[in-house]
């Protein structure tokens, strides 16, 4: 964005297209209050900010519309310009009337994101902050809307300024001793240097660990149904759901494709995936669907491995874990537990293999169920003031600066000369700034905000 459009005053519908009760149209720039009051039946050019202004929009004498218009100040706004917001009635005709006219008295229409993009240039938000707001709109789940929300409120931005301040500080130190490097002095104490960075290491690593977490809230966890035929996926996956989602049949080999639904449990979001039953089968559709439900589970957070209690040994159980990866979260479920005598419940009990005991059918214990999921996401971290980093720009920033760090680490431990630790550090310390856009450009400005709604 350059100067020229910077200095421009933007306008955009900032409610969604189609038809409602209230539709609402914003404006952002140095001409706000002149140009509104150009097609208002009041002048706006010395009202106080923060106030209501009822009238009419007029065209050459037309009535238009009755709204109500919202004015802010510079400096007291989202974007930290003169603003304005029209609120009329929810008609698309009105709506595009008054953005027709606000255009043909000077607004220009914004770009994506360019509201948010304003209040981040004005210093109103930092770069991290700005990019929960598009997490805040996307959010479909009370985790997720948790996640945004701290972030907005500024998360884990303090800390990475304050880290980045402190790494400034001894780099310019380090530097400094380059200047006097005949007299073979330091400046920068190795011993309180290496403590810094280990325990900016310990504080990154952390924020990094918990993408895994962030980054399945923010998009849904997905979680993978699998098991032989007629092991009853399809009747838990409407089970959970409480409708007839997925078409259920004594006969075996139903289900030849996935099929995926959304079930939010304690305010996280799961994607449920039922897939095809595992079996060796000459059908070439059926050996296509197990295909995708092997591949399914490799692309899950966790999956449900569900048998048939009344039918499968445990040797058959154990055969079946093995074909899939070690390293994903697994839930085993009993299922059709309902069909077991006492006798036959302890064998499984007493196997050694830890599992969640159901009935899909009857819906029995599916509490069980929902509560170990819950668990094996380490859902508890949600209610913790541990920051969590669901950005993937973010993590990737953080994956290198621990690179960095590291470097740094292994040069104070083996003496390398100072000019290559100073190196080290500013590397670190530029990760860090694009975070929080202590360090941007253009492009990735424009790469950010271009993925943003118009009108915010």
């Amino acid at each position: 964005m350059n100067n020229l459009t910077i200095n421009d005053t933007i306008c955009a519908l900032a409610t969604p297209n189609g038809v409602g009760a209230i539709g609402m149209i914003r404006l952002s720039g140095s001409n706000s209050f002149n140009i509104t009051s150009k097609i208002f039946s009041k002048n706006l050019l010395s009202a106080k900010t923060h106030t209501a202004h009822f009238g009419t929009i007029k065209n050459e004498g037309e009535l238009i519309d009755e709204v109500l218009v919202n004015v802010f100040e510079q400096g007291k706004s989202f974007t930290g310009e003169e603003s304005v917001e029209i609120s009329c009635h929810g008609s698309s005709y009105i709506l595009q009337k008054v953005l027709t006219l606000l255009l043909e008295n000077g607004c220009r229409l914004a770009n994506p994101g360019e509201f948010t993009q304003r209040a981040f240039l004005n210093g109103k938000m930092d770069l991290s902050q700005a990019e929960a707001v598009a997490d805040l709109i996307a959010s479909q789940s009370n985790s997720a809307h948790h996640i945004a929300m701290k972030q907005m409120r500024g998360g884990f931005s303090s800390e990475l300024k304050d880290l980045r301040e402190k790494l400034i500080h001894f780099a310019s130190l380090v530097e400094l001793e380059l200047d006097f490097a005949e007299e073979d002095v330091e400046f920068a104490d190795r011993t309180e240097l290496n403590d810094l960075v280990n325990n900016v290491l310990e504080y990154i690593r952390k924020l990094a660990k918990s993408f895994e977490l962030g980054n399945a809230i923010k998009n849904g966890v997905p979680v993978a149904i699998v098991g032989q035929p007629n092991a009853g996926k399809s009747t838990l996956l409407n089970a959970l759901l409480n409708e007839e989602r997925a078409i259920v049949s004594d006969i075996a080999g139903t289900t030849r494709d996935t099929i995926e639904e959304r079930i939010i449990i304690e305010g996280i979001d799961f994607r449920f995936v039922d897939t095809a039953g595992l079996r060796e089968t000459e059908d070439y559709i059926e050996k296509l669907g197990v295909e995708r439900a092997l591949k399914q589970v490799d692309e899950s957070a966790v999956y449900l491995y569900l048998f048939d209690a009344s039918k499968l040994t445990l040797d058959e159980i154990k055969k079946d874990l093995e074909q899939f990866p070690s390293d994903i979260s697994q839930i085993i479920v009993a299922n059709k537990t309902d069909l077991l005598d006492e006798k036959s419940l302890k064998v499984l009990k007493d196997s050694g293999l830890e599992m969640v005991y159901i009935s899909a059918k009857h819906k029995d214990s599916l509490d069980d169920l929902k509560e170990r999921l819950l668990k094996t996401i380490d859902a508890d971290q949600l209610n913790s003031d541990d920051v969590i980093v669901s950005n993937a720009r973010h993590y990737d920033a953080l994956i290198k600066t621990i690179s960095a760090l590291e470097k740094t680490k292994h040069g104070l431990e083996t003496g390398i000369t100072a000019d290559f630790i100073a190196m080290d550090i500013r590397q670190a310390m530029y990760e860090l700034g694009t975070i929080t856009g202590d360090i941007s450009t253009d492009d990735l400005l424009g790469n950010i905000f271009s993925k943003f709604c118009i009108g915010k």
